[in-house]
């Protein structure tokens, strides 16, 4: 983050503010770590802090330190809305683009007062007059960590916001995993288990509670699983009548994808979940290697993500999505 940017938020943030903290919609762990992390952080500087999610997060993720003050877009636009009218400062986390809050971009809009984003998606939008984003980091959460560190405010990190970032950098690395998973990443992880982030619990919590209607859709969405050899691609499908059968809840569907890629030979993953309400196909997107499910995402399915995470959606039918997806791995083939 720029030096001017740094001494200006610092000055913006010595007296107390309404400041409103923004996690895209859908939020996933590192969405609603940072968002938490933040909320937890500037609380101690005496702000009178709000998070709002555009929509519901999922109830993995409800355990986290805060998850009970989060005020809900869809279910409270009048309340919100006021709030956000009344902000004097606006944070985005995890997302670099209004619309990716769905309605509420128009709120946003119309708003007047400095907008703050940390993000580390490519391709960032100009909306925000503080912008801190960086591709190289693996997780919006360790971007929210050296923000902390690069305003001077080491000494106001505690347990709770400790484990809300390790919470977004936990997820978004794939467990450590994925590629951007640096020793920076792992260092930063050391302090906050220092912190007292309960890294024997977290994953528990988070990957480890799962109901019998969600293993049975998994068990579901394996069967449907389809590999094509050829293109070192594999593939589920979810129709809205399986989501029915198994009581789905919201992230029931969550990491499914992944196990796509553990097939060996398998370069690409990809899952489409019919979504009867949006009247629209969901699409995740998984890589490992060089082939940037980024780009694929944004020019064939109107996404994008990260390099080997991104997703998308498509408004044809479940079929014919799935259809044209191979019709597109055909023509690229070399």
């Amino acid at each position: 983050m720029k030096e001017f940017d740094i001494t200006s938020l610092n000055a913006l943030l010595a007296f107390p503010k309404n400041i409103v903290l923004l996690p895209h919609r859908s939020p996933d762990g590192d969405a609603m770590g940072s968002s938490l992390g933040m909320f937890h952080f500037l609380e101690k500087l005496n702000h009178n802090v709000t998070v709002i999610a555009p929509n519901d997060f999922p109830d993995f993720l409800a355990w986290m330190p805060g998850t009970d003050k989060v005020l809900i877009f869809e279910k409270n636009k009048l309340k919100t809305t006021q709030i956000l009218q009344e902000a004097d400062l606006v944070f985005t986390l995890d997302f670099n683009a209004l619309h990716r809050v769905g309605e509420m971009e128009d709120v946003l809009k119309n708003l007047t007062v400095p907008f703050v984003m940390i993000d580390h998606h490519q391709c960032p939008d100009d909306y925000a007059l503080y912008t801190f984003s960086d591709t190289n980091y693996g997780s919006t959460c360790e971007m929210v960590y050296d923000f902390i560190l690069n305003l001077k405010q080491e000494a106001l990190l505690d347990k709770n916001i400790a484990t809300c970032l390790y919470t977004g950098i936990l997820t978004d690395s794939g467990g450590f995993k994925f590629p951007k998973t640096t020793g920076k990443t792992h260092r930063i992880v050391a302090k906050l288990i220092e912190l007292g982030a309960e890294n024997t619990q977290i994953p528990i919590l988070l990957f480890d509670n799962n109901s019998f209607d969600r293993l049975k859709l998994m068990g579901k969405a394996l069967q449907n699983m389809e590999v094509l050899t050829e293109y070192k691609t594999s593939y589920m499908v979810v129709s809205q009548n399986d989501l029915n059968t198994y009581n789905y809840q919201k992230g029931d569907t969550e990491g499914f994808v992944n196990y796509g890629l553990t097939i060996k030979g398998i370069d690409l993953a990809a899952i489409f979940i019919e979504n009867q309400d949006e009247k629209c196909i969901k699409i995740s997107f998984r890589s490992q290697g060089s082939f940037d499910v980024n780009q694929f995402a944004k020019t064939y399915f109107n996404g994008g993500g990260h390099i080997n995470a991104a997703g998308g959606k498509s408004t044809l039918s479940l079929s014919e999505t799935v259809a044209k997806f191979k019709t597109i791995l055909i023509q690229n083939h070399p």
